[in-house]
């Protein structure tokens, strides 16, 4: 039977005897306590032992090959087996053996002949003592996982800061915790920030546990550790102290980031030049930023708990009705929404501000609403810059009329509008006449000061529905919109030219100004805006040509005139670049030894086909687009260099150069002429420039003062085309001029009319008293050339002696001449 207190585990006994008459009884004896093995001899029970692995063993000392005491001490050497318990048992009664039993480690010794209540009764008391020890180690076992696997570190240390205990083995913590570190002192076990820290606060210590944060700095960062620490007993009586340290270094960190995280944000939603205002799911304000504050006159105590809509009144401009805060729209759609256009607030002062920007939702970390956000920024400062600079781009700085770009836009409108509705539309481009001349004259400043009042005054002329703009320059444009007939253009411009009849004060001086008018309708002449313009503008070129001070209408034929105009110029500014310009030279005679006495150097320019063209229709446009200063230039080069090289070869020629009015009044032009001289390597005396007197007449005083700065140069000075101007005799004396060349218009009938051989008269004898060289143009005609030298003009140049001739033509005409002299 099993005895009381033992519970319903069967247990195992191994009874180790050579007599197996013992085995017999005491397996009888035994049974009830559980499984009973036997084994007859020491070396075969250790065998046995290890695959039985008993419970309790009964060892009888005297056996024949290994005695009880070698067995069991065996069994106590082996970790696997020393902790089962060994009952020796023995036929001797001497209390030595006993002793002995004992000291091999035995748990209690059985004497024979056996008396089955005792020997069960002990053999019971070793099994319960074993049944309660496997349940300790087993209790210690789980405890000491349970600590293994606790997310903290508990150590135990005696009062000396000794180590008793760490559930850490590993180094897991600390890699100096790794192995066996009882024994250790703590300030080697722990960084010295946290041992020192517990051995402090250990000195302190009362009953009561203590708790604090340890800082362990680690390279560029630290560590953070929760300490508790208290005071314990051990059960041997030895005092000391429980530690247990947590790792709450990412919660700190998450804590710090957290932090400034939200004090980068308010610092960020304080700075921001944006308004920013928060709310919960019902429209209920919760945050507003300093700029809110301003903006709608609210502080953030008084808005807090109160609706959007009573803190940031929204209207529409235009309308003054009152707008749905987009941020209602942002809670109900779970989406951003944009702020209506023309949105203004007005402040709780009464201030507006024009607003603009968004509102979106706020989520939680489950991605549920919880509330909106309402950002916007005044933009009364932005829309009014917008205003501003829209204007300047559509509107002419100086006069503040329309500009080309916007006058652009009304044409297209007009133009549609006038095919809509069967009606007409013009446009007249006004220019005022020689602006260049009376600009340069008078100065920027005064010139700018007439086209405000050039265009005050037509300003005054036409109907508040008809638009004036200002292209630039001294070109003005009026649009007459959805007229019916073209005589109402007519008279308009008309009226506009009679009116410039009126002088204009300027710095308290009187200024008569005339302006050519071009005139073009829709659709009439043109199919659209663009067309009109083109069609003004040639219209404008005519009234030009025709005399100025007047207007004209387009045509067909003179549209075809301006853009053979066009061709022209584009074939003249791509000669200039390409230096594709040829100089011909006319050779200048004495009229009575028919020797060459000088050259004149005359351009030529030849069309894409080869084929020369007129000097009479690119010189003027030359003059007209401004490019006649860089082919004068090139024509200058081009003679010094020649005439150089004839130089050269023997051949002394004086070269004698054109100067257009516009070369004359090139401040450069000494320069230029100096720097064509020294790049060539050309005498002075022997270059001439040929100016006409109505070049000189533009201003005679300053031109009394540039003439005097080229003649220092070396070089002479003809007047050309004498007679043909307007020439004051008075300035004329006082200019420091060489030769006086007479037109060929007064030479050329001066033997059949009467009056122009009296010109020639009168112009020979000038030259003559102001001790001028006179040379006569244009003789065809020996006739000529005889009544000339009755008159005392001893030089000449035309068809009489030779065409201009190119420049290894002029070569060889100079040495067929040497020859025949």
């Amino acid at each position: 039977m099993l005895l009381s207190g033992l519970t319903n585990t069967v247990y195992k006994i191994l009874i180790i005897d050579d007599n197996i008459q013992n085995i017999f009884v005491l397996e009888d004896i035994l049974s009830p306590l559980g499984n009973v093995y036997f084994s007859e001899s020491g070396s075969n029970a250790l065998a046995l032992i290890d695959k039985i692995k008993p419970d309790v063993i009964l060892l009888d000392i005297e056996m024949p090959d290994m005695d009880g005491w070698e067995v069991c001490r065996t069994l106590k050497a082996n970790p696997l087996f020393s902790d089962i318990p060994i009952i020796f048992i023995t036929g001797h009664t001497d209390p030595e053996f006993e002793k002995l039993a004992l000291e091999s480690g035995g748990v209690d010794f059985i004497t024979k002949p056996f008396n089955a209540s005792i020997c069960c009764l002990r053999v019971h008391t070793q099994l319960k003592f074993r049944q309660q020890n496997q349940l300790i180690i087993k209790a210690k076992e789980e405890l000491q996982q349970l600590v293994n696997q606790v997310p903290m570190l508990v150590t135990y240390w005696d009062d000396q800061g000794q180590n008793l205990f760490s559930n850490d083995n590993s180094g897991l913590w600390f890699d100096s915790l790794l192995g066996d570190v009882k024994g250790k002192h703590i300030s080697t076990i722990f960084p010295n920030e946290l041992s020192n820290a517990i051995l402090n606060h250990h000195r302190h210590i009362t009953s009561d546990a203590l708790k604090y944060i340890v800082t362990v700095p680690q390279g560029i960062g630290a560590s953070f550790y929760e300490v508790f620490q208290s005071k314990m007993k051990s059960s041997a009586g030895v005092d000391g102290y429980l530690v247990t340290v947590v790792d709450v270094s990412e919660v700190k960190h998450a804590r710090q980031a957290l932090y400034s995280e939200k004090e980068r944000l308010r610092v960020t939603l304080n700075s921001i030049g944006d308004a920013v205002i928060a709310t919960d799911t019902k429209g209920m304000i919760t945050f507003m930023n300093p700029i809110a504050e301003r903006m709608t006159g609210w502080r953030l105590k008084e808005a807090l708990h109160q609706k959007i809509e009573n803190v940031m009144f929204l209207t529409d401009s235009n309308t003054q009705q009152k707008l749905l805060n987009p941020l209602y729209l942002a809670l109900r759609e779970h989406r951003i929404v944009a702020m209506a256009l023309n949105s203004q607030l007005t402040s709780r002062g009464g201030h507006v501000f024009f607003v603009e920007d968004s509102a979106a939702p706020i989520r939680n970390e489950n991605g549920e609403v919880i509330g909106a956000i309402m950002v916007f920024h005044d933009v009364s400062e932005a829309m009014a810059m917008a205003m501003k600079m829209s204007h300047l781009a559509n509107h002419d700085q100086l006069t503040d009329l329309p500009n080309r770009i916007l006058l652009q836009d009304r044409l297209t409108v007009a133009c549609s509008a006038a095919k809509a509705y069967d009606t007409k539309a013009a446009a007249l481009l006004i220019d005022i006449d020689h602006f260049k001349y009376l600009n340069d004259s008078l100065g920027h400043q005064y010139g700018d000061e007439l086209i405000c009042l050039m265009a005050k005054r037509i300003r005054s002329l036409i109907p508040t529905s008809y638009t004036l703009a200002r292209l630039g320059g001294d070109e003005f444009v009026i649009l007459m919109s959805e007229t019916r007939s073209v005589e109402a253009s007519s008279k308009l411009a008309s009226k506009l030219v009679d009116a410039m009849h009126e002088p204009f004060a300027l710095d308290g001086q009187k200024y008569n100004v005339s302006v050519s008018i071009g005139i073009s309708v829709f659709p009439n002449d043109a199919t659209d805006a663009e067309e009109l313009m083109r069609h003004a503008d040639v219209a404008m070129y005519r009234a030009k040509q025709e005399g100025r001070n007047r207007f004209c209408f387009f045509s067909h034929d003179l549209e075809h005139s301006i853009m053979e105009r066009h061709h022209l110029e584009t074939r003249l500014r791509k000669a200039l670049i390409n230096d594709e310009l040829f100089v011909h030279y006319q050779p200048k005679f004495d009229l009575r030894t028919n020797e060459i006495v000088g050259a004149e150097a005359l351009v030529r320019l030849v069309n894409d086909e080869g084929e020369f063209i007129s000097p009479a229709e690119f010189i003027p446009l030359s003059e007209e687009s401004g490019l006649i200063i860089m082919l004068g230039k090139q024509v200058l080069n081009k003679a010094c260099a020649e005439a150089k090289r004839w130089l050269d070869k023997g051949h002394i020629i004086p070269i004698s150069v054109n100067v257009a009015a516009a070369q004359f009044a090139d401040p450069d032009l000494a320069c230029v002429i100096k720097e064509a001289l020294l790049n060539n390597d050309f005498p002075a005396h022997l270059l001439e420039l040929e100016i006409t007197e109505t070049a000189l007449m533009i201003d005679a005083a300053d031109m009394q003062n540039k003439l005097s700065e080229l003649t220092s140069l070396g070089i002479k000075i003809a007047i050309d085309d004498f007679g043909t101007g307007y020439s004051s005799l008075a300035y004329l004396k006082k200019f420091n001029v060489d030769v006086m060349k007479i037109d060929m218009s007064f030479v050329k009938d001066m033997l059949n009319n009467k009056h122009d051989y009296e010109i020639v008269k009168t112009i020979i004898s000038l030259g003559k008293s102001m001790g001028l060289v006179l040379i006569a143009e244009g003789v065809e005609t020996e006739a000529q050339r005889h009544a000339l030298i009755e008159l005392e003009c001893f030089m000449g140049q035309g068809y009489l002696f030779s065409r201009p001739l190119s420049t290894s033509d002029f070569e060889t005409f100079v040495i067929q001449k040497k020859l025949q002299g």
